[in-house]
């Protein structure tokens, strides 16, 4: 309230504008919720209500069941205990906050629920004992939680539904159910590594089918009532229900994903479409800053590949890591004219406001554009808070000038500018996950290679080694979880995408387009030159033409000199 009566007074005083900017932040009231231990508590309690209701329904599936007792109680006391020890102890950075918690239990009670009225369902149809065990949804939940959080919490998953499972499906024998669960639960989660495309959900879903089928057929001629259930029954009804749980785990996907605001690798392929409007929008109006970002998200996706990071997520936060510059493209060196230099006309100061507000331009748009909060969070840390280094050198050298003049009697003490180093760093925050610090330092590696003189392994890794040390000289890795051996892979890994990326080529000799004489004696076949051999003498009907990855260049734009305040590609 306070701050809306102070935004309206400066309104009415001519000192803005009366807009605030947009912000992704859930707010402070959310944001301790999602850590409070009082709501870890509140999702275990309500968890463990959930399931002694769900052991209570169990009962109630078939006359004659015995009632939930205390001993009961104290089983579910015992499984619950060894639940949360697990979690607190093996999972908890998986589980990093309330709301990861909140989906994971959510999951299994669902889980667990679908059990229940799945068994309802099989004592209605008078199916026999073993087949009830069988067609239960036995992979529902591991495979959820094995898509959307990796397949360590999915396998925690599948362990607690089993056990848990035991409790509430009492009409059914224990070995039978909790050999069943294990069995159908792990298969799903084994079939869910690096699920990219919704058509993999179905194809798990299909094969844990097939093994619940062939399982069935085991179980029943292990049982010796094979020839008690029909057999259509027996094999088709298990992998019905497989085919069945893949499509619904499918289905539910984007609903989980929009309520718990997480992302599957599904999801983040689908924001990778380089149609998008503000990908359509920075390839026409900062073609520089299109290509740098292509090449800065296939450098943090080999990165991350090799640290077992998310590398879909590293590829789309970086296609709309830099997509601020839209408001003002021409001010970066990327998409530059080299004869009109608009930083000529300002002080280094403004020229440095100018290149920091991309990151809260970008920040502005991607809201604006509803963009995954992921995307929004790689936007505002991707420079951290590092300093605007070129634009603070220059406005240090322009101090010490007028600091001479003033020595010289020809300038007064007041010229004497103020160079506040936080005037030239960037607001942050610094990268707080992997993927942002991977993007991060991608970013300075792909700018700075393009001041490298023929590069080469040798100078491409000794630049990625300085850029890595000075960001870690700079604090800008130290709220990151990175470890100095991932930092070594990163970095190999830099090295040779860049190297790839920036290799030579060979000089073609182009064809005499004279036709020679009769009587002049057989030119011998000319090979391919490598770039830096000499080169013998050609006659003057020859062309040499090259093919380089710098492109052609004349000699007159070679020896063109550089405008004096045109900032170095790292500068962006």
């Amino acid at each position: 309230m306070f701050e809306s009566i102070r935004r309206a007074r400066l309104q009415r005083e001519g000192l803005s504008c009366g807009k605030t900017r947009r912000k992704h932040q859930e707010g402070d009231l959310l944001d301790e919720m999602r850590t409070h231990p009082a709501g870890t508590v509140g999702a275990y309690v309500l968890f463990f209500i959930g399931v002694g209701i769900l052991m209570r329904l169990g009962t109630q599936v078939e006359a004659g069941l015995p009632a939930v007792t205390w001993l009961h109680l104290l089983y579910a006391g015992a499984i619950g205990f060894a639940m949360v020890v697990h979690e607190r102890v093996v999972l908890r950075q998986e589980i990093c906050d309330n709301g990861v918690l909140l989906l994971v239990l959510g999951t299994i009670f669902t889980h667990l629920a679908l059990v229940v009225l799945m068994l309802d369902l099989s004592f209605s149809q008078s199916w026999g004992k073993t087949l009830k065990a069988i067609v239960l949804p036995h992979a529902f939940g591991p495979v959820v939680l094995s898509v959307i959080l990796g397949r360590r919490i999915g396998l925690f998953g599948a362990i607690y539904a089993t056990l848990l499972g035991v409790l509430v499906c009492i009409s059914i024998s224990a070995p039978t159910y909790m050999a069943t669960s294990a069995l159908l639960g792990f298969t799903g989660v084994l079939l869910t590594k690096r699920v990219r495309r919704r058509n993999r959900l179905f194809m798990a879903g299909l094969y844990v089918g097939l093994v619940a089928m062939a399982y069935s057929l085991l179980l029943h001629e292990a049982a010796g009532v094979i020839m008690e259930e029909k057999f259509g029954r027996m094999v088709g009804l298990p992998l019905l229900i497989g085919i069945v749980t893949g499509m619904a785990v499918g289905g539910l996907l984007p609903v989980l994903e929009s309520v718990f605001g997480v992302t599957t690798d599904v999801s983040w392929l689908e924001l990778g479409d380089l149609n998008h409007p503000l990908m359509r929008r920075l390839s026409i109006e900062a073609p520089g800053t299109y290509h740098h970002s292509l090449v800065v998200a296939n450098l943090a996706e080999a990165a991350a590949e090799t640290i077992g990071a998310s590398a879909s997520m590293c590829r789309v936060c970086a296609y709309f890591h830099d997509i601020g510059k839209l408001s003002k493209p021409d001010y970066f060196i990327e998409n530059m004219d080299p004869s009109a230099n608009p930083h000529e006309d300002l002080t280094p100061r403004m020229s440095a406001l100018v290149i920091i507000a991309h990151v809260k331009d970008g920040v502005d748009l991607a809201i604006k554009h509803n963009l995954n909060s992921r995307i929004i969070d790689v936007i505002e840390q991707h420079h951290g808070n590092s300093l605007a280094w070129y634009f603070y050198r220059q406005a240090l050298d322009q101090k010490a000038e007028v600091e001479r003049l003033v020595k010289q009697a020809k300038a007064k003490e007041d010229d004497v500018p103020q160079v506040s180093e936080e005037t030239f760093r960037y607001p942050g925050p610094r990268p707080q996950f992997k993927e942002s610090a991977i993007i991060s330092l991608a970013d300075a590696v792909e700018s700075a290679s393009r001041t490298l003189e023929k590069p080469n392994a040798s100078r491409i890794e000794t630049m990625i080694k300085d850029i890595v040390q000075s960001r870690m000289m700079d604090g800008q890795l130290d709220e990151c979880d990175l470890t100095i051996a991932e930092l070594a892979k990163i970095k190999a890994s830099f090295a040779k995408t860049l190297l790839s990326m920036m290799h030579g080529r060979i000089k073609y000799q182009k064809a005499i387009e004279a036709k020679p004489s009769q009587h002049a004696p057989a030119r011998e076949e000319t090979r391919p030159v490598l770039v830096g051999d000499e080169e013998s003498a050609a006659s003057a009907s020859e062309k040499i033409v090259e093919a380089s990855f710098t492109g052609p260049a004349t000699e007159a734009a070679a020896k063109k000199t550089r405008s004096r305040k045109s900032p170095p590609a790292s500068a962006a």
